[in-house]
């Protein structure tokens, strides 16, 4: 089985090599827009599926295709990757003192179609950030390319994050632990 990873982002690339599995990568470029209707864990399975759907006809006999989407989700609102430093500040400013939650969709898809679909929620809390805080972390580290205009694996995790509950690696970007499951499972299954 040809494992292909459908994704632009560097940390996920680096989570799926954490699990030792051989694996190549494309960029796909899909409509990652969702219908209004759409709340919570049902975004990012939506998107994932449809970056699944983008490349699927380019998939081969062997292949199994990963994709992912991960959104952040505060006060019924989702917060995805900021527009400019000014959105950045804003989200972190939304997200100061509060518990949100992080949800990872994940497809995996073969030429005849979806395998499978996961879903995984995270509970993270923040302190209260200082405007300091917030305008040192968006300065010195751009958060722009981030859901919810922050890493928790970078300074703002260290100093800001109070609990977390679920899988850290869901707010990176790829809950690896459900993803190797069932990769495994997949692997033992009949074609």
């Amino acid at each position: 089985m040809r494992i292909v990873l459908g994704s632009k982002s560097p940390r996920r690339r680096e989570l799926l090599a954490g699990l030792d599995i051989d694996f190549e990568v494309v960029d796909i470029d899909a409509d990652e827009r969702f219908p209004a209707s759409l709340e919570g864990e049902d975004i990012p399975v939506y998107i994932s599926r449809a970056k699944a759907r983008a490349y699927a006809s380019q998939l081969g006999a062997d292949d199994l295709l990963i994709t992912a989407d991960t959104i952040v989700w505060c006060d019924g609102q989702v917060l995805g990757k900021p527009k400019d430093e000014e959105d950045a500040k804003a989200m972190l400013r939304s997200l100061s003192g509060k518990t949100h939650q992080v949800y990872t969709g994940v497809c995996l898809t073969r030429q005849e179609g979806e395998v499978e679909a996961l879903s995984c929620r995270t509970d993270v809390t923040f302190r209260e950030l200082s405007e300091e805080e917030i305008d040192y972390y968006v300065s010195h580290y751009r958060p722009l390319d981030k859901a919810g205009a922050y890493g928790i694996q970078e300074w703002i995790g260290y100093v800001a994050c109070t609990n977390l509950e679920g899988s850290y690696f869901n707010v990176m970007g790829l809950p690896v632990e459900q993803l190797y499951v069932a990769l495994e499972n997949i692997k033992k299954a009949p074609r």
